[in-house]
């Protein structure tokens, strides 16, 4: 049975006078799939818990229903369909021959679901989980210059596609993949057509693949029609980066990514310049396992963010709101 969520308590989460006000807040449910507390939780759990946490949509679950029945649920819970996930299988060449079909599977479930972004990825590969966190170092298998091209037309092909159905697409860099750090996501950017292709800013895999998402919020603008807020522990990063794990799988598992507001984001200076161009999308709080009980982690991210949210939009009159008054 679907949990009745209070309106009071998710109201409570979102302030008058909060920064951010058209931007809306989901959360990624591989927290609940990747808990190392040994509890099974089956998809109307999973959905239950994001409710009563007070988020206002979810990615797509592997175990989610599909198409009407996921929408009945999601109505049931009044949450949305945030986005569906889509990696693309991927090796030095590029794309696989497959890559197009994986996407175009993904984009029919965002659709018949009603959801909102289609956001593509490169799949992880065992060559790429090696570099992870340290992918810019000499010897590091790297795209060649037509699997690049051979990415574009994916990407472009998809987002024609999804734009006709009504959905955004954006490309999510991602930490042991052909698209982790900076050099890879500028040759991203400048091979894909900005007006079809958007970014997805994930901020741990920006940080662990070592760029800066706070200057790179400022940087691509508009680019950026997609978040995904994840915090990253520096002592993993750093022993990650030192070579103390063989794999950035291990990383993972070790706790390099950790509660929101627990590791080096810089939260506050995040949102500060998603509040200033007004940002009206997705906040997507992510953290890719927990210690303990996924709920747990999953409502410290989200009172951590709507405490930054509170603290951002002070009395109504932060900058981000009166940039937008007098535009």
């Amino acid at each position: 049975m679907a949990v009745t969520v209070d309106d009071d308590a998710r109201a409570h989460l979102r302030g008058d006078h909060d920064a951010l006000p058209d931007a809306s807040i989901g959360t990624v449910p591989i927290l609940w799939y990747n808990a190392d507390d040994g509890v099974g939780r089956d998809a109307a759990t999973i959905l239950d818990e994001i409710a009563r946490l007070g988020f206002e949509g979810t990615q797509l679950g592997h175990d989610f229903p599909r198409g009407h029945a996921l929408r009945d649920e999601l109505t049931g819970r009044n949450l949305r369909l945030a986005e569906v996930y889509a990696a693309l299988p991927s090796t030095v060449d590029g794309p696989n021959d497959d890559a197009l079909d994986v996407a175009r599977a993904c984009l029919r479930e965002l659709h018949d679901a009603r959801g909102d972004v289609l956001c593509v990825a490169v799949d992880g590969s065992s060559d790429r989980d090696l570099a992870g966190g340290r992918a810019g170092r000499p010897g590091t298998p790297v795209f060649t210059d037509a699997a690049w091209d051979v990415l574009a037309d994916v990407l472009h092909t998809i987002a024609d596609e999804a734009g006709a159905l009504g959905h955004p697409t954006v490309f999510h860099p991602h930490a042991g993949t052909y698209v982790e750090t900076p050099a890879e996501i500028e040759r991203l950017l400048a091979t894909t057509d900005p007006e079809r292709v958007g970014v997805c800013l994930d901020t741990g895999h920006h940080i662990v693949g070592g760029a800066d998402p706070v200057a790179d919020l400022r940087r691509l603008g508009e680019r950026v029609r997609h978040v995904h807020l994840k915090d990253v522990d520096p002592s993993v990063l750093e022993g990650l980066r030192a070579g103390r794990y063989a794999r950035l799988e291990e990383a993972v598992r070790d706790g390099l990514f950790t509660e929101l507001g627990a590791g080096v984001l810089d939260l506050d200076g995040s949102l500060e310049i998603l509040d200033g161009r007004g940002y009206d999308g997705w906040l997507m709080v992510e953290q890719d396992r927990s210690v303990g009980p996924p709920s747990e982690a999953a409502a410290i991210g989200r009172h951590v963010l709507a405490a930054a949210l509170r603290r951002l939009g002070g009395d109504g009159t932060s900058r981000g709101r009166a940039m937008r008054t007098v535009a």
